[in-house]
């Protein structure tokens, strides 16, 4: 017994390490069969010394990689598999930050070649914008001619690999002594790799299906064109050095250490042209709020306003966003030359330089909320201010931010497009071969508020039976597929604008609509590197506006703006009791005007409170009745603690907004601001995340 164990620790001391450098996500759209996230947790289960990303000309999902590899040993390569027009197939790794824009470059230059959604590469693009410092390994196939390797021998010199892939298949062998024929050939050495599309075997069932979605082809017709087995998942260095050579195994470990690039090296920098000459950006800043306190104040700035922002500049010299808040102001000020109507909304109206500079027109003197809720040290990133345009003249906006800062150093991010549940019964049903109809029957008898698990409920009211093969495989695959990339799409406003050229940070694709180009990063990814975006929002409230003020000035001669409708309209607020408020943004839904004649706002501060009560959040959580009656019945007012009391009062000891989330936390559970605005949007999250427990 003692000589078999030290035989088996014989072996597996010799089994080598590697490095999976040809990987597939499922952000190789209807390709890939796992989340980044899962291939990085799987090759770290696995022991593996790296894990390439190499999605088809596409960097989507690398940031999500990074971010979980970030936690671990692991180090993460980025990489792009191509296939030109002609048929070639390779893969390139970016090994510093250069290579890495170059290779950004040109994935941004493939597709927009093409529509959107598709990509179009030909050797001479290649050439022209070569993937200087990028490692190439060249993906070899059946029909692969001598030529295609001397081309890009040529082309990559000695960082130029032939890729061996294994597969347990018929013609594996045969494969492999072509590969050995081109390596000696050509001099081009060998490695080994495995076409990774999933991270475990179980995934092969949903490979398929991707795959049936793809083609838009039923399973049973697909035939030889779906993989012949599971092998191309990640897997354990014992099995890959049962069937590759050692040596081939350590040539993967060779190329990663080649590869020294990280998306962390990635750095934003903000266009130039926000500043005039003979002033900084801090320098600059402080004119602008300064000028616009003294045109909202004449007579004179009250302390409380000096002493907020005086806070709010010191904490933004303090994490250097200066740059931020000018970009906002320049695009704000375009609008307003052009007598185009607009408006901060969200979080931003905590900030009084905002107000200052015209971004916001809610009096923060007014007010007396969170400003760290919009910007603090301890969240290290920058504030999000979204700005409203109207919405017959945004896109005068949006033209003005490509003819400023040009093309190349603008785009707006994605939206990832991700399957749901009808979406998932669809195109799951039409790959299990299910008829139109059938599949029509049962997304109709699906309501929004239904949990997944009760799908199959729903297939019985149907009239199917929940124990035939072909149903219970579609509520398994749709499980599956919930979640997972279908396209991307563009963000409804969220620009990126760069100091230089903006495919070197990311790439650049066409959108659908013309006049357009898309980053290949949603919100989550930028925010996740610490990138930069501008919201540039539509909003159809803003054109009634504008044309109520036109109105007003044509026959009574008065000239109103946003900051200068008088405020608490006794009159106005009569209405709003009555729940008369057809029209009017914010207060107009049914759930909103049955709520009007119990709160019975009075001011400007019950206005806001009533808008946040008739929320998912505010609803399932029981606080709307409680609510009520405090204000209904002061005696019921009461708090947990004198602390409390402080963060509580205003709403009644009854908490409704998410500052008061983040006091609560640091105030009763001794959070720091940091760990209070993670608790806050986990638990704004938790239905996607389900995260919150780790705050318990």
């Amino acid at each position: 017994m003692v000589f078999t164990w030290r035989i088996r620790l014989s072996n597996a001391m010799s089994i080598p390490q590697y490095a999976e450098l040809h990987c597939l996500s499922n952000f190789s759209f209807l390709r890939g069969a796992s989340h980044p996230e899962e291939l990085v947790k799987r090759a770290i289960e696995l022991g593996y010394h790296s894990l390439a990303i190499t999605d088809e000309c596409s960097l989507a999902g690398v940031v999500r990689a990074h971010g979980e590899a970030k936690q671990s040993s692991l180090k993460l390569i980025v990489g792009a598999e191509f296939e030109l027009s002609d048929g070639l197939r390779f893969v390139l790794l970016a090994t510093d930050r250069h290579s890495y824009g170059r290779l950004s470059k040109l994935i941004t230059v493939a597709r927009t070649n093409s529509e959107k959604g598709s990509y179009k590469l030909s050797r001479q693009d290649v050439e022209h914008h070569f993937p200087e410092g990028c490692l190439a390994l060249w993906l070899v196939g059946n029909a692969t001619h001598h030529d295609e390797g001397q081309w890009l021998k040529d082309l990559f010199k000695h960082d130029l690999w032939l890729a061996v892939e294994q597969h347990y298949l018929q013609h594996d062998s045969v494969l492999f002594q072509r590969c050995c024929q081109l390596s000696q050939q050509l001099a081009i050495a060998m490695v080994a790799t495995g076409n990774v599309h999933m991270h475990c075997r179980s995934r092969r069932i949903l490979q398929d299906t991707v795959t049936a979605i793809r083609l838009n082809t039923p399973l049973s017709e697909l035939g030889f064109t779906l993989f012949a087995n599971g092998e191309r998942h990640l897997r354990s260095c014992a099995a890959l050095a049962a069937i590759y050579p050692q040596k081939l195994l350590k040539e993967s470990i060779a190329i990663a250490e080649r590869c020294h690039f990280s998306l962390d090296e990635l750095r934003y920098e903000y266009p130039k042209e926000i500043v005039p000459k003979g002033y900084s950006p801090k320098t600059w800043l402080r004119q602008l709020t300064e000028e616009g306190a003294q045109k909202y104040w004449p007579e004179g700035v009250p302390e409380k306003v000096e002493k907020t922002i005086e806070h709010e500049l010191a904490l933004i010299a303090d994490l250097q966003y200066e740059p931020y808040f000018l970009t906002v102001y320049d695009l704000v000020r375009y609008a307003r030359s052009q007598g185009i109507l607009c408006q901060g909304r969200g979080s931003a109206a905590n900030s009084t330089v905002c107000f200052c500079l015209g971004v916001t027109a809610v009096d923060p003197s007014r007010m007396d909320l969170l400003i760290e809720r919009f910007i603090s040290r301890e969240r290290n990133e920058p504030p999000d201010i979204d700005v409203d345009f109207e919405h017959e003249r945004r896109e005068e906006v949006i033209q003005y931010i490509y003819r400023r800062y040009g093309r190349d150093r603008a785009a707006l991010a994605c939206s990832v497009i991700t399957y749901r549940r009808k979406s998932a019964i669809r195109d799951v049903a039409k790959a299990l071969g299910m008829r139109l109809d059938q599949i029509e029957k049962i997304t109709e008898l699906l309501h929004w508020r239904d949990k997944p698990s009760q799908l199959a409920q729903r297939m019985s009211e149907a009239g199917f039976d929940s124990d035939n093969l072909k149903i219970r495989q579609l509520l398994f695959l749709v499980k599956e597929i919930m979640g997972f990339p279908r396209h991307l799409s563009q963000h409804v406003g969220g620009f990126v604008i760069a100091r230089d050229d903006l495919a070197s940070l990311v790439p650049i694709e066409n959108c659908a609509m013309p006049d357009r180009s898309v980053i290949q990063w949603d919100k989550n990814d930028l925010e996740a590197l610490g990138l930069i975006k501008v919201d540039v929002l539509a909003l159809g409230m803003l054109t009634a506006i504008r044309k109520c003020f036109g109105l007003i000035k044509q026959y009574s001669g008065r000239e109103w703006a946003l900051d200068s409708v008088p405020a608490e309209d006794s009159a106005t607020y009569a209405m709003i009791q009555q729940a008369d408020t057809v029209g009017v943004f914010q207060i107009e839904s049914r759930a909103q005007m049955s709520m009007l004649p119990r709160l019975k706002p009075k001011n400007y501060y019950d206005l806001v409170v009533e808008i946040a009560i008739v929320r998912p959040g505010p609803i399932q959580g029981d606080m709307v009745h409680p609510y009520l009656q405090r204000r209904n019945n002061p005696d019921l007012v009461d708090y947990p603690s004198d602390e409390l009391k402080v963060v509580l009062e205003r709403t009644l000891g009854v908490p409704i907004f998410q500052e008061q989330v983040m006091q609560i936390a640091m105030v009763a559970a001794g959070f720091t601001a940091g760990e209070a605005d993670q608790l806050r949007r986990a638990m704004a999250a938790w239905q996607r995340k389900g995260n919150i427990g780790e705050f318990e």
